[in-house]
């Protein structure tokens, strides 16, 4: 049985108190990780969800356990079609509470001559105007995120815990992180969770669609995404997220966004 954390506080939590139940909850089930994190945090907390396949079983237990809870969705202007009505049609259905994020409006006229271009010259920018921004601007007053990602996935996700406490006190909580890729299969049959359209493409991770390629049987879900860009990540799940100022970014982009005079961030 897991420890009874109802009427905590979640201030009453430090970096220890934390790794150890990070520790404790490797052999916990993400339900009962979702609702300790529910329980402590409302209604300071919130997830995230793509949509894609793979994001149904999360999304599901989540709002199961709490119907409104709130679900940010990273609109960036680049997703397939197929995306956008894959999130309305279960919105609706579901009956979920989605908050759809966007990026700065300071960036429309740096963006207003890059849009076709950005995900092709600079991905690792473009991935941090619509993903990280937005997601750092939501969470501002948020205590707890969850989020989908799993150990299996990439390098990065290999490394990471159940539960990471940011340098700003949010707790990121990571429910499904030792979940295997057929162990959300399954999960998804059993309860018969509707599948992301371009699935049966070969689309078996889906981000943005400039970024995006159909891949073989045979390969690992995320190969499709930017392919032959030496990059794996769209800097939500590593140390950009926690990097605020642009500035301090400058070797992890193409493009130079300071002004030339002073290095002020732009725009």
């Amino acid at each position: 049985m897991m420890q009874d954390y109802n009427g905590y506080n979640p201030g009453m939590f430090d970096a220890n108190e934390i790794k150890k139940l990070s520790q404790e909850f490797e052999n916990k089930t993400p339900q009962e990780i979702i609702q300790w994190a529910v329980t402590i945090f409302w209604p300071e907390i919130a997830m995230s969800s793509s949509f894609q396949t793979q994001s149904m079983p999360l999304l599901h237990m989540a709002t199961r356990i709490k119907h409104d809870l709130p679900v940010f969705f990273l609109d960036t202007g680049y997703h397939f079609w197929e995306t956008l009505m894959f999130r309305e049609q279960i919105s609706s259905e579901w009956k979920l509470n989605v908050i759809d994020l966007y990026r700065d409006e300071r960036w429309e006229d740096f963006m207003h001559h890059r849009t076709r271009t950005l995900p092709l010259e600079d991905p690792s920018l473009c991935c941090f105007l619509h993903k990280v921004q937005p997601m750092q601007k939501a969470l501002k007053d948020i205590k707890a995120w969850i989020s989908g990602i799993r150990r299996d996935q990439t390098a990065v996700r290999a490394e990471a815990n159940i539960l990471e406490l940011q340098d700003n006190g949010l707790l990121k909580v990571n429910p499904l992180l030792n979940w295997t890729k057929d162990e959300v299969k399954q999960y998804a049959q059993e309860n018969n969770l509707p599948a992301h359209p371009l699935l049966e493409k070969g689309y078996r991770s889906v981000g943005c669609a400039p970024c995006t390629v159909a891949i073989g049987v045979n390969d690992d879900e995320r190969t499709g995404r930017w392919a032959g860009r030496g990059k794996v990540e769209c800097g939500l799940h590593t140390n950009m997220f926690e990097n605020k100022d642009l500035t301090n970014l400058r070797s992890d982009f193409t493009l130079r966004l300071w002004k030339k005079t002073n290095h002020d961030d732009t725009p």
